[in-house]
């Protein structure tokens, strides 16, 4: 998540005084505005419980009534302040920062705690209904969904709830995964749009819930109407005949072994890949990104980077200016950059670059595969894995931090494993043409494959 403070008000008092209000921004959407006593209380409060050792450096208060270009410094100050907090695996994760945060968003949307129902879309045909509170955090929100789903608490670790944007198309945009230093209610609602709204999805590729047949039928039939999951002309006679048949069962069996079945799939974007300026297509799931490259020649190539090849990933803001959002005066998107660092053959690294809005749900869905990868490999639970992580990201090298790049939005993971070797039995990559039909039986080639860039987990054990 990208903390900024991106712009100030002057606000009336009380008292008829004014003063000058901050507004916290979240991937540029505003979260919350707050003033210099607020955050100055915070520190005071986390210096207390952490000490002043691992707490960063926050503005001085001044005595006299600040100039316009000190009201800028401390603006500056205080969004680097924020980034620092959020960026410690420690002070980031703690219900202290998150509590503070949930607090001055619900003040700042003047929501009062009272119980309401909110929706919860399966699809985009199917939703449930959950009663909660205003100032219910996410978790709360997910348990009400989970317990209403009868989902068990074994598999509702695999479930995230996501704001999720539809356009005037039709088309789906996830905008990013739900946090715990929000109120989803208020999150949703603030946005005052109704093409803005909660999904319940799970966190990343093939989906494992056996128990949930009707909801993974849902989410299955909803991702063939999008086009996420290509599907021939015979498939789709098979499918149909077994939708009249209502044989769910074997509907979900026959869509397992179709193409990008269980893939999310985000909107066109740009990479470096093959070549510079290349516009792409891009799917997150059963552990890799898939490529759909239209490259400058006008020709189509696909490939799949398995995320057992990257050794690591960033999500730096790239130059650009944020573009303001109809639904309110908060600047809602901003541009950015996923990174990731591939071993295209044996000894070779390269670093491979996707600009798009949705970079941050991007990483998201790889710290999800990974996790995946680290609790099949340990035989625990995600959902354990997720609790003791302080800040759901990826632990990154000692080559990785000696990169020269803009500031990392995901603080390093202590308790993830360290990155130490790479493996010498590798093969080559290379990108495969595809037709224009979207057709499964018109892909050919080999795809991207490799092994684990963590020690101790290859090929045989995905």
């Amino acid at each position: 998540m990208h903390f900024s403070i991106p712009e100030t008000e002057v606000r009336s008092g009380e008292n008829g005084s004014t003063y000058v209000a901050f507004n916290i921004h979240v991937n540029s959407v505003l979260h919350c505005q707050v003033r210099y006593s607020q955050l100055l209380g915070l520190h005071q409060q986390i210096k207390k419980e952490y000490g002043n050792n691992v707490v960063p450096a926050f503005p001085p208060k001044k005595i006299f009534t600040l100039t316009p270009a000190e009201v800028e410094q401390r603006r500056e100050q205080l969004e680097k302040y924020m980034q620092a907090v959020r960026q410690d695996p420690m002070l980031g994760a703690s219900e202290m920062f998150n509590s503070f945060l949930r607090k001055a968003q619900q003040e700042t949307q003047q929501i009062p705690t009272e119980e309401v129902p909110l929706e919860i879309y399966l699809s985009k045909r199917q939703k449930v209904t959950v009663n909660i509170l205003t100032s219910d955090q996410t978790e709360d929100v997910l348990e009400a969904v989970a317990s209403k789903l009868d989902l068990p608490d074994d598999l509702a670790g695999y479930f995230s709830l996501f704001l999720v944007r539809e356009g005037v198309d039709g088309g789906l945009t996830f905008v990013r995964k739900l946090q715990d230093f929000e109120l989803p209610y208020v999150s949703v609602t603030s946005l005052r749009s109704s093409e803005f709204y909660i999904a319940l999805r799970k966190r990343s590729g093939r989906p494992r819930c056996t128990t949930e047949q009707e909801d993974k039928y849902i989410r299955t039939v909803s991702d063939i109407e999008r086009g996420w999951i290509l599907v021939n002309k015979d498939q789709h006679r098979q499918l149909k005949s077994l939708q009249e048949k209502g044989s769910k069962k074997e509907f979900i069996r026959l869509c397992q072994t179709l193409k990008y079945f269980g893939y999310i799939q985000f909107d066109p974007c740009v990479t470096d890949f093959p070549e510079k300026g290349c516009h792409a297509i891009v799917s997150a799931g059963n552990n890799e990104l898939n490529f759909q490259v239209k490259l400058p020649n006008e020709q189509m190539k696909e490939g799949s980077f398995k995320v057992t090849r990257m050794r690591c990933w960033r999500v730096p803001v790239a130059n650009g200016t944020a573009s303001t959002s109809p639904c309110s005066s908060a600047k809602c998107e901003v541009k950015l950059e996923l990174a990731f660092e591939y071993l295209m053959s044996k000894d070779r690294l390269q670093w491979v670059t996707i600009t798009s809005r949705q970079a941050i749900m991007m990483s998201i869905c790889l710290q999800s595969m990974v996790d995946e990868l680290m609790v099949k490999k340990s035989g625990g639970s995600i959902k354990k894995m997720l609790r003791k992580r302080p800040n759901g990201s990826l632990h990154r090298s000692e080559s990785q931090q000696a990169v020269k790049s803009p500031p990392l939005l995901d603080s390093p993971d202590p308790d993830r494993e360290q990155i130490v070797k790479l493996s010498t039995k590798l093969s080559s990559v290379s990108l495969r043409g595809i037709s224009a039909s979207n057709s499964a039986n018109d892909v050919s080639g080999n795809d991207f494959h490799g092994n684990y860039a963590f020690e101790g987990i290859g090929d045989d054990d995905l």
